[in-house]
């Protein structure tokens, strides 16, 4: 019943349209006449809105994009310029020796354990070697292979040492991580009959070929006596923990 309803209603309209029925009763009734003019203006009008509406939501969709883009561009932005600023500070403060060597910018790629700060992957190869690492011309720790990778100790690890000279009398010892507080160094093996005195600087020596005599470590601020040899306790230089560029020393045999 609806069907045919709505087929009598349908061929009743064509019909209309057909013969111009509805032309000559706008003519006639001026009534007719302002109600399809207000309801095509109406129908044009909402059609316009439509339009524009699915027009604004393209364009909505279109700027959501472009602002993903441009967040994904400001981070990678924002990135590079870190590093970039990071290794200018770095190169700024290189210091290179005045003997043949081979200098060598390092990166820091990641921790080796999320516990550990003082143990880092870098990004050099290295063979059996040992390596100095530099930061600001302070020694700042070492570099070597371990299990076919390259790992970075840094001052603090307990398997970081190399060989060093205490004061002006150029008193040897080897520097290694103090146990009792981790803000200093250990400099231990000095001869007993050794000077040593509080603000004594104590310097690579370069007698163990990591790195090359005279790069700074830090400054004496204890010292304790034992029967067989003198400890000094050192406030370092360098502050590795915080650095993401070294480099490294290696000397040129010709």
């Amino acid at each position: 019943m609806k069907r045919f309803l709505f087929l009598s209603l349908f061929i009743f309209a064509g019909l209309l349209y057909l013969f111009e029925i509805d032309e000559y009763i706008s003519k006639q009734f001026r009534f007719f006449a302002e109600i399809k003019k207000s309801y095509l203006n109406s129908y044009i009008e909402l059609s316009q809105k439509v339009k524009d509406h699915f027009s604004h939501e393209e364009l909505i969709k279109k700027l959501q994009e472009e602002n993903l883009r441009l967040k994904e561009y400001k981070i990678l932005y924002e990135s590079t310029t870190s590093k970039i600023d990071s290794l200018r500070e770095f190169l700024i403060n290189v210091e290179l020796p005045s003997i043949n060597a081979k200098i060598d910018i390092v990166r820091v790629l990641s921790y080796v354990k999320f516990d550990d700060f003082t143990t880092v992957w870098i990004d050099k190869k290295l063979d059996d070697e040992i390596v100095g690492l530099i930061s600001e011309n302070y020694a700042a720790g070492i570099a070597l292979n371990k299990q076919g990778k390259s790992v970075g100790l840094l001052n603090g690890n307990k398997d970081c040492s190399y060989a060093v000279f205490v004061g002006n009398d150029r008193n040897s010892g080897i520097v290694m991580s103090n146990d009792s507080d981790e803000r200093l160094l250990s400099v231990k093996f000095i001869p007993i009959w050794a000077k040593v005195n509080l603000g004594d600087e104590v310097i690579t020596s370069g007698l163990d070929n990591i790195f090359y005599e005279g790069v700074r470590v830090g400054k004496v601020v204890d010292i304790k006596e034992y029967p067989d040899m003198k400890v000094a306790y050192i406030e370092p230089y360098a502050k590795p923990l915080t650095k993401r560029y070294f480099y490294t020393y290696q000397t040129i045999n010709e």
